[in-house]
C-alpha cells in the first residue's frame, strides 16, 4: 500500500508522538538524499513542519520566567516535535541555494530564532537552531544571484536586540560539556560570516557579545598559564576579582573565537578598545606596569636579574609576556610617518591620506581624539571629567594581550595562528600597540604571514573522507583570509611592506592570483535528477514551492574570495617602491589585475587591442565560462591594485596601457554601486595626471563630464574623488579646455564646495534622527542625540562589569574601572559624533576645491605667463574679484562651532573656536603664490588684500613646514621685479610687507630647524630688503 504524503502524515498526526515518528522517519529520508529534500519540499511539507517549529513560549525573552531545569530533565514531547523539526529544517538548508527561496516564502528565520535561547529552550535545541541557521549562512554564501534570504537578511534577523541576547547567553555559558561547547562554537562562527555591516559589529560590542567572547579569550589564557604575576592581587585591588575567569575547558575552540572577536572589532578603534578593557582581560592582563604590581620574591629576583643584564632601557615598554617572546633590536624600525618618528619634523602635511578610500574594503583610517591616559589621570573621582579636556600620554602603557598575540602566533599553526594575525592587526592598525612594536611585527609575524600562503601539502588519499573534506576547508579558508590579513598589516608601513617583500610574497601572490583564474569546470555545478521531474508543480494544496537557481560551486566561491584577497594585498605592498612595483609587473599579473575590473571576467590575456574604444562591449560568453562574477569586493580591491601600480610613471607608460587598463576604469566609473564609483575615481586620479598616456584616450570618452557629475553627489568620498581627479585634470592642459571644466563643474558648485561647513547640518540631523529613534522597538539605533551619548557608552561598559546604570557612583568604581570609561567615552565620541565626521570632509573637500583653483590658475602649459594671467582674470570675470579673496580670507579665520557636552543635565550646544587646518592654509596660500607669479598687475591686487595678508601673518608660526614654505614663496613671488619699470611699484609692496609683520617673521625664519624653510626665507629676506 503506497505511503500518504509527507504533509498529509505530518496534519493527520493526533498527537504529539505521532508526530515525532513522522518527523523522525522525514528526516532518515532526506538527510544525505538531495532529490528526496527536492521531492518533500516541492510537495510544500515545509509550511506544516516550520509551523510546528515555533515555540510559542519562547516569543518574549525579557528574562522574567527562565527554565533553568532543562539539564536535569529530559525533553518533552512537546519540545521533541521542535527538535525534529530544526533537524529537518537544517538538512533541507543544507542543500544549497536552491532550497533559500521556498524555506524564506515558509517564513523559517522566525521559526528557528523562537528556539535559540538557552534560558527558554533545552540545550538539544539551542543547538539545533544553531546548526539550522548556519547551514542557511553557508547557502546564502552560495548564492549567485540576490535573493530575498540573503546573508545580509540573516544578519537583520539575528543582530536584533532580543537575539543578540541570546547569543550573548549562549557564549557566556561555562560548562566544559560538549553540547554547549558546541553551541559557543558554532554561535562564534555565525558572527564571524554573517557580520558585513557596521551596524551589526556596533550592535554585537554594546549587547555584551564582545565582552562574551573576550571573556572566552581570557579563559583560553588562563588555561595556558599565561596570566600576568600578581595580576590576581591586581584585580582584587581594582575590584574585578569575580570577572577572573575560570581555565577554558579542552574542548574549546580558539582560533573561532578569535575571528569572531576579529570580525566585530574590524575597522573601530573604539570597538578594539573595548576588547582591551574588558572586565575579564584587565583582571588576567592588567594596563598597569610591571613595576606595579606587588611581586613574589622569585618575580622580584626575575625582574633584578633582567636589570642587571643591561637590558632595563626596555623595561618601560615590556610586559611579562614580552620575556617569553625572542629580544627585538628597537633601532631597526625606519618609518617615514612623522608620528612614529623618534624626531618627527615640525608637522608634516598628509593630504595625500585624505583621498577617500577605495570603498567598504578598505582600511580604516583610525584619527582618535584626546585620550585619557591610564596612568594618574586629574579629576577621575569627580566624575564629571571633560572629554574637552583630556590629553594622551604618548608612553601609555602597552596592553599585554599584544604580546600574548604574538606568541600565540609563534606557537600555534594554521587557524589559530592566523586568526592571532587577524586580531592583532586590528590592534595594532588601530593604534593601541606601542610604537616599537612595529620591529616585533615585522620580524616575528610577518614572515609567518607570508609562511602561510606557502602551497598546502595535499594527503593521500585514505578512508576518512570526512576528514580530508574538513582540512580541504580549512586550508581554502587559510588561503582566503592570509592575503587580506597580511594587506591590513602592511597597509601605509613601508617597514612591514619591507619585510613581506623580504619573505617572497610577491612570487606567491602572483601564483594564487594566477590559479584563481584557472577555470571550474561546470561538472562542479550539475543540478542532481529530480523525481518530480520538471512537469512537476502541484503540492498537496496547490501550487508547490518553486526551488531557487542553483549557486556557484564552492571551488568557485573560494576561487573569488582568494582573487579579492590577493588584490588587496597587492594594493597593500607596492604604493611606495617602483621595486615592488616592478617585481608584480614581471611575475605578469597585470592583465589577471585589468581581468579583476570586469563583472564578467574571462581569460586573462596578456595584451590588450590599443585601437579598442571605451565603449561597452560584449564579449563570447562561452569563453567566460567557468570564472565566476567577480562581486562589487572584488571590483574594488582590483581598483586599489591599478591605483597603486599607476603611481609608476614607468609602468603607467608601459604595462598598463598595453594591458587596456583604461578600458575597465571609465567602465567603473559609471557602475551603479556608488562603492564602486569611489573605487574607480580615486584610481583613474592618476590616469588623469599629465605624464599619463591615457589622459587624451580616457578625456575624449567623456570623462570630464562624468567626473563633475561625481563631484555633485551627496556621497562625501564621491565627491571628494571627483574634486581631486579634476585637479589633476586641469593641470597642463589648454586654457579653452580649463574653461570648460570650470563651466561643467558649476563656478556656483565650486564655490559652495569651498565654503560650505556641513558641520551643524549634521549634528542637527544627529539630534533629529536621535528623537526619532527614541521607539520601543528601535533600542538599538546607534545615531542618537549626543547628550544621552554617555548611556550607551555605560550600557556598553557597564554589560561587562554587570551593574546597573542607574546605581554607579563615581566613588564605588575603581580606578582602572573608571580610566577604562573615561577612554572608551572619548574614543567612542571620535568615532561616532556626527559633527566630526562632516568636519573632517569638509576640509578634505574644502583642499580639494582649492587646489583646483590652484591648477587652474596656474601650469597652464607652454604659454607661461600670458596662460597664467588670463586663467587669473577668467577667475576673477567668473567668481568676481572680491568674492574671490573673501572665499580665500574665510578659509584663513577661526571658526566658531557647536558641541554638545557630555553632561546629561546638558543639551544645549557650547561654542569652540577651531583654527584653520594646515591643508586649507597651505591650499590658499599656494593661490596666493600663483597669483603673485603672474603680472605685476596681479602682485597689486594682492598685496592690497590687507586683511587676507594680516591672516597670514601669524601662520609663520605655524608647526608644518609646507605652511611655513609656502608664506616664504609668497614673499618671493610678492617683491620679485619683473623690469625696472616695476621699480617703484615693487619697493611699495615690500615696504606693505614690512608693515605687516612679514619682515619680523621671515628674520625668525632664518633659525627655523627645517633646512628647507631657512633658505628659502634667507632668499626671500634677501629680495625683500633688496625692493626697498
Amino acid at each position: 500500500m503506497a505511503r500518504p504524503p509527507w504533509v498529509a502524515q505530518i496534519r493527520n498526526s493526533r498527537n504529539n508522538a505521532e508526530q515525532i515518528e513522522v518527523l523522525r522517519a522525514l528526516k532518515n529520508e532526506i538527510v544525505g538524499h538531495p532529490p528526496q529534500k527536492e521531492l518533500v519540499v516541492t510537495l510544500g511539507v515545509l509550511e506544516p513542519i516550520i509551523r510546528l517549529t515555533f515555540n510559542k513560549n519562547g516569543i518574549r525573552q525579557d528574562g522574567k520566567s527562565h527554565d533553568h531545569s532543562f539539564a536535569s530533565r529530559p525533553l518533552s514531547e512537546e519540545e521533541m516535535v521542535r527538535l525534529q523539526c530544526l533537524q529537518v529544517i537544517a538538512s533541507i538548508a543544507l542543500g544549497g541555494p536552491p532550497f533559500l527561496p521556498p524555506l524564506q516564502a515558509a517564513s523559517v528565520l522566525p521559526a528557528i530564532l523562537s528556539n535559540l535561547c538557552p534560558s527558554n529552550n533545552p540545550s538539544q535545541l539551542v543547538l539545533a537552531s544553531l546548526r539550522a541557521l548556519s547551514n542557511l549562512a553557508d547557502s546564502s554564501a552560495l548564492a549567485s544571484t540576490t535573493h530575498v534570504l540573503s546573508t545580509s537578511a540573516i544578519a537583520d534577523a539575528l543582530f536584533t536586540r532580543q537575539h543578540l541576547n541570546s547569543l550573548y547567553r549562549i557564549l557566556s555559558q561555562s560548562s566544559p560539556s560538549a553540547s554547549v561547547q558546541t553551541q559557543i562554537s558554532i554561535a562564534a562562527s555565525l558572527i564571524s560570516r554573517i557580520c558585513l555591516d557596521e551596524r551589526h559589529q556596533q550592535s554585537l560590542a554594546n549587547s555584551g557579545v564582545l565582552d562574551a567572547l573576550a571573556t572566552k579569550l581570557a579563559s583560553f589564557v588562563v588555561a595556558e598559564g599565561l596570566v600576568i604575576p600578581g595580576a590576581e592581587i591586581q584585580a582584587q585591588r581594582d575590584g574585578l576579582q569575580e570577572y577572573f575567569p575560570s581555565a577554558a575547558p579542552s574542548g574549546g575552540k580558539l582560533a573561532i573565537i578569535l575571528e569572531a572577536i576579529a570580525v566585530i572589532i574590524t575597522d573601530s578603534k573604539f570597538r578594539a578598545s573595548q576588547l582591551l578593557y574588558s572586565a575579564s582581560i584587565l583582571a588576567i592582563f592588567p594596563m598597569s606596569q610591571p613595576t606595579d604590581l606587588v611581586a613574589t620574591q622569585n618575580a622580584r629576583a626575575a625582574w633584578n636579574a633582567f636589570n642587571a643584564a643591561g637590558l632595563s632601557v626596555r623595561q618601560s615598554q615590556l610586559n611579562a609576556v614580552d620575556y617569553l617572546l625572542p629580544f627585538v633590536p628597537l633601532h631597526q624600525v625606519k618609518s617615514t610617518s612623522a608620528s612614529a618618528s623618534a624626531f618627527p619634523p615640525l608637522g608634516t602635511s598628509g593630504s595625500r591620506e585624505n583621498l577617500a578610500p577605495l570603498g567598504r574594503a578598505a582600511a580604516n583610517k583610525y584619527n582618535g581624539a584626546s585620550l585619557p591616559s591610564w596612568n594618574d589621570s586629574p579629576g577621575l573621582d569627580s566624575g564629571t571629567v571633560s572629554l574637552d579636556n583630556i590629553t594622551i600620554d604618548p608612553e601609555e602603557p602597552e596592553s599585554p594581550l599584544i604580546a600574548y598575540f604574538i606568541l600565540l602566533l609563534r606557537s600555534r599553526t594554521s587557524m589559530t595562528r592566523l586568526m592571532a594575525a587577524s586580531v592583532l592587526t586590528v590592534l595594532y592598525r588601530a593604534g593601541l600597540t606601542h610604537k616599537t612594536r612595529e620591529t616585533a611585527i615585522g620580524l616575528l609575524v610577518v614572515p609567518l604571514l607570508v609562511q602561510l600562503l606557502d602551497d598546502p601539502v595535499v594527503p593521500l588519499k585514505g578512508k576518512d573522507s570526512l576528514r580530508e573534506e574538513e582540512d580541504l576547508l580549512l586550508q581554502r579558508a587559510i588561503t582566503e583570509r592570509t592575503p587580506a590579513i597580511l594587506a591590513m598589516l602592511i597597509t601605509d608601513s613601508e617597514y612591514l611592506q619591507k619585510a613581506a617583500f623580504d619573505a617572497g610574497v610577491v612570487s606567491k601572490l602572483a601564483k594564487m592570483l594566477k590559479v584563481s583564474y584557472d577555470p571550474v569546470p561546470e561538472t562542479a555545478n550539475l543540478h542532481p535528477w529530480s523525481p518530480a521531474g520538471e512537469e512537476y508543480g502541484q503540492g498537496v494544496d496547490g501550487p508547490s514551492p518553486r526551488l531557487g537557481r542553483n549557486g556557484q560551486s564552492p571551488l568557485l566561491v573560494h576561487k573569488i574570495k582568494v582573487r579579492e584577497s590577493t588584490l588587496k594585498a597587492i594594493g597593500a605592498l607596492v604604493p611606495f617602491k617602483d621595486e615592488y612595483r616592478k617585481a608584480i609587473v614581471d611575475q605578469g599579473v597585470v592583465p589577471y589585475i585589468v581581468e579583476s575590473m570586469s563583472s564578467s571576467p574571462g581569460k586573462p590575456s596578456p595584451k590588450a587591442d590599443k585601437s579598442e574604444k571605451l565603449v561597452s562591449h560584449s564579449p563570447d560568453e562561452e569563453s567566460k565560462k567557468g570564472y565566476g562574477i567577480n562581486p562589487v569586493n572584488v571590483l574594488i580591491a582590483a581598483c586599489g591594485a591599478v591605483r597603486a601600480l599607476s603611481r609608476s610613471v614607468s609602468v603607467l607608460r608601459t604595462t598598463l596601457i598595453d594591458s587596456g587598463v583604461a578600458e575597465p576604469v571609465f567602465r567603473l566609473l559609471q557602475h551603479p554601486d556608488i562603492e564602486i564609483q569611489i573605487a574607480a575615481t580615486a584610481t583613474v586620479c592618476n590616469l588623469l595626471m599629465e605624464v599619463s598616456p591615457m589622459r587624451q584616450h580616457i578625456s575624449e570618452a567623456g570623462v570630464l563630464k562624468i567626473l563633475c557629475e561625481h563631484a555633485h553627489s551627496m556621497n562625501a568620498k564621491l565627491r571628494l574623488n571627483a574634486l581631486w581627479a579634476l585637479k589633476h585634470f586641469v593641470q597642463g592642459v589648454d586654457n579653452e579646455m580649463k574653461r570648460l571644466c570650470l563651466e561643467e563643474l558649476g563656478q556656483g558648485w565650486l564655490v559652495q564646495l569651498i565654503c560650505d561647513d556641513t558641520e551643524d547640518e549634521a549634528l542637527l540631523s544627529s539630534r533629529v534622527k536621535g528623537d526619532r529613534s527614541h521607539t520601543p522597538n528601535d533600542e538599538m539605533d546607534e545615531d542618537v542625540e549626543m547628550d544621552q551619548f554617555e548611556d550607551q557608552v555605560d550600557t556598553a561598559f557597564g554589560t561587562s562589569f554587570g551593574r546597573s546604570n542607574n546605581s554607579r557612583p563615581s566613588s564605588s568604581r575603581s580606578k582602572s574601572v573608571q580610566q577604562a570609561e573615561l577612554r572608551l567615552a572619548a574614543l567612542r565620541d571620535a568615532e561616532t559624533n556626527p559633527a566630526r565626521k562632516a568636519r573632517k570632509d569638509d576640509i578634505a573637500v574644502q583642499e580639494q576645491g582649492l587646489d583646483f583653483i590652484r591648477n587652474l590658475i596656474g601650469g597652464a602649459g607652454n604659454g607661461g605667463t600670458s596662460d597664467t594671467t588670463e586663467m587669473i582674470d577668467f577667475l576673477f570675470n567668473a567668481l568676481g574679484q572680491d568674492r574671490v579673496f573673501e572665499i580665500l580670507a574665510s578659509k584663513l579665520r577661526p571658526r566658531h562651532v557647536n558641541s554638545y557636552t557630555n553632561r546629561r543635565n546638558s543639551s544645549t550646544p557650547e561654542a569652540r573656536i577651531v583654527p584653520p587646518q594646515s591643508e586649507i592654509i597651505i591650499a590658499v596660500g599656494y593661490i596666493l603664490v600663483h597669483m603673485a607669479a603672474s603680472i605685476p598687475r596681479h602682485r597689486q591686487i594682492v598685496i592690497s588684500q590687507t586683511e587676507l595678508l594680516k591672516l597670514l601673518v601669524p601662520q609663520f608660526n605655524h608647526p608644518s613646514i609646507e605652511v611655513r614654505l609656502a608664506l616664504c614663496w609668497l614673499v618671493t613671488n610678492l617683491t620679485w621685479l619683473d623690469d625696472h619699470g616695476d621699480g617703484e611699484a615693487c619697493a611699495s609692496r615690500a615696504d606693505s610687507l614690512k608693515k605687516l609683520g612679514f619682515l619680523q617673521k621671515l628674520e625668525m625664519l632664518e633659525q627655523d630647524p627645517e633646512l628647507n624653510v631657512r633658505e628659502r626665507a634667507k632668499s626671500a629676506l634677501w629680495q625683500m630688503k633688496q625692493s626697498y
